[in-house]
């Protein structure tokens, strides 16, 4: 939906938007101002109706106004520009004002009398100053929002040649503010158990990865296959349109762009950050990969908009930087209340109503549905805001946001939600536009505010632990049933050796060599007492502190050099003078130890004493 930008060329004059007319329209805008005399003479038209609307009398006019042209005229003298917005109009008040009767290019046509007032959309800057001295401000634009609760089923109206059918499905609903940040930790175990394999070329995940990665998500992937056949009884979809990964795709592009997860051959490896990240509060980590993803400027959301084609090649010049688009529904997103449901279409005309107005592409020619000439969007009402910012914005929101934990969502399949893209050419045979379709709610919760910079801090709620686990004295772990998760398993293979599907037990060798990898035995006593509701035997207890104590028995300086000397009385003359003794340590009687770090350091001082230190031969 562009806007259209005021330049040099506007008219901006009353008289020469006047000028411009022709006497015919000149007429018709003389008779609303109800004068008994009959002019003809285009000079004469142009200078009666200026003496009519200029200074205190335009005021008259005003008060003729029905209350919705009024707010058109508010908005605009209480704006920083001097255009009409038609469509952030129509969003926010529900309906547009009366600019008049008939075809606009009809010789029927009959204006209103707003015409007196907007001249090709835009009003003169005069008149607007005029106006402003009496014009109140137009009311504030607000977000529509549901509220606490939404309703437990969506209303589904679809019509399809002759039939016609309305019946209520049930309404997923995902509280993600939990799920993303132990999501966030069983993902960065995955990969750093080496499971994660992604394309060296495009870094994308194969279908196979994201299968793998959604069987260890909490409450798996926002759809699977049971959930789509269920609903598919009741609607025109069918199970086997692909939807595929939201969150289990999302995982890998985010991580990557994060600096968390870097490619090595075909797999993902954890980089320092996401070493550090399995130990940090997860909610610090989420924010940090949010505020990443919205400067991200290698992966375009839309790319995954698969049925619209054209966006690589010659259509990529045309697609808009990312990290702007972003930046323009994460401003409005910073607008919606904390805990209140809003439905997607009220966000969107909300961000259409306050001007939060972005471009997906510069080039529509470019894009298209199935055929690149009947199918180019192009045409008239083929890019609308409906058909390419509205799915753009819910692929972020439900992609990236939700799976980040930023807001909660409300979804249903996305064939069977509205269906706003039947008039495009070639979509007949398609059950939803983009998988993203079936986002009907979204609320922005704590960790979403957050993580947006509303709140300064974030506590999150108590979990409470669970009885998946038994922990022995005797140093195994059993699990009990199905309950434990697959994240918290791979703790388990990591610090404990595993006897059975169901069994580990505590292992020495194996614990210290976690902790030599960087690992914390925190993680493992967080695994532990979360999982299982009874304190730890006192000898597990003391088993893990004498690991830790093991552990840190020692301290990795770095790497070092050795240095012989000529003579033992040499390497205690170096060892003790004042310029070189804090760059190294005599060894034996003839031997010095000089760490890495410091290596230039000492070899400066062995000069300054008279000393140089040759080549390795």
């Amino acid at each position: 939906m562009p806007r259209r930008k005021q330049t040099v060329e506007t008219l901006l004059s009353l008289e020469q938007a006047l000028e411009a007319k022709t006497v015919d329209e000149l007429k018709k805008l003389y008779a609303l101002l109800l004068i008994d005399q009959k002019l003809s003479r285009k000079a004469d038209l142009v200078t009666a109706i200026l003496q009519e609307i200029e200074g205190v009398k335009i005021k008259k006019i005003w008060q003729r106004l029905d209350d919705l042209q009024k707010a058109a005229i508010a908005e605009v003298v209480h704006s920083s520009g001097n255009d009409y917005r038609a469509d952030s109009f129509a969003a926010k008040y529900g309906q547009m004002p009366n600019f008049g009767t008939g075809d606009r290019y009809s010789s029927r046509y009959q204006p209103s009398l707003l015409r007196l007032f907007f001249y090709q959309g835009v009003m003169p800057s005069e008149l607007k100053q005029t106006l402003i001295a009496f014009v109140p401000k137009p009311q504030a634009t607000r977000l529509n929002e549901v509220g606490d609760t939404i309703p437990d089923t969506f209303v589904v109206r679809q019509q399809r040649y002759w039939n016609e059918k309305e019946y209520e499905i049930p309404l997923t609903v995902c509280e993600m503010e939990q799920v993303s940040q132990k999501d966030l930790l069983s993902v960065l175990r995955l990969i750093q158990s080496g499971k994660v394999s992604v394309s060296d070329k495009t870094s994308l995940p194969s279908g196979a990865t994201v299968k793998a990665i959604a069987t260890i998500l909490l409450g798996g992937d926002f759809y699977d296959d049971q959930q789509r056949k269920v609903e598919a009884q009741y609607t025109y979809t069918s199970p086997e349109d692909d939807i595929g990964g939201i969150k289990a795709f999302a995982w890998t592009a985010l991580l990557q762009v994060g600096n968390m997860a870097e490619l090595s051959g075909k797999k993902l490896v954890l980089t320092k950050a996401g070493l550090k990240a399995l130990q940090d509060p997860p909610a610090k980590t989420l924010q940090t990969l949010w505020k990443r993803w919205l400067k991200n400027t290698t992966f375009d959301e839309f790319r995954r908009i698969d049925e619209i084609k054209g966006q690589t090649g010659k259509g990529a010049r045309g697609m808009t930087a990312v990290a702007g688009r972003r930046e323009v529904i994460a401003n409005a997103l910073s607008e919606c209340p904390i805990g209140k449901w809003i439905q997607f279409p009220e966000f969107s005309k909300y961000m259409v109503a306050t001007g939060n107005l972005f471009e997906v592409t510069r080039d529509p020619d470019a894009l298209y549905i199935c055929e690149s000439g009947y199918g180019n969007l192009g045409y008239s009402g083929s890019h609308d805001w409906n058909i390419l910012q509205e799915r753009y914005m819910r692929c972020l929101l439900f992609e990236y946001a939700a799976t980040l934990g930023l807001i909660d969502v409300g979804y249903v399949d996305p064939g069977v939600a509205w269906r706003d893209f039947g008039d495009l050419w070639g979509t007949d045979d398609l059950n939803f536009l983009s998988r993203y379709d079936g986002l009907i709610y979204f609320r922005l919760n704590a960790l979403g505010a957050y993580c947006l910079g509303l709140t300064a801090k974030y506590q999150p709620p108590a979990i409470a632990n669970s009885q998946t686990l038994r922990v022995l004295p005797n140093l195994e772990i059993v699990a009990s049933g199905t309950g434990l998760n697959i994240s918290d398993a791979l703790v388990l293979d990591l610090y404990a050796q595993k006897i059975s599907d169901q069994i580990w037990r505590l292992d020495l060798e194996r614990l210290l060599t976690a902790i030599e990898d960087g690992h914390q035995v925190a993680e493992l006593m967080q695994v532990l007492e979360q999982n299982n509701g009874e304190p730890l035997p006192a000898s597990v207890q003391e088993f893990l502190k004498t690991a830790v104590d093991k552990a840190q028995a020692f301290r990795d300086l770095g790497e070092a050099k050795l240095i012989e000397c000529a003579s033992s009385h040499l390497a205690a003359l170096i060892a003790n003078d004042p310029l070189t003794k804090k760059y190294c340590q005599l060894v034996g009687s003839r031997a010095l130890v000089v760490l890495s770090v410091h290596d230039g350091k000492f070899r400066k001082a062995l000069r300054q004493i008279g000393y140089a230190l040759p080549p390795v031969r």
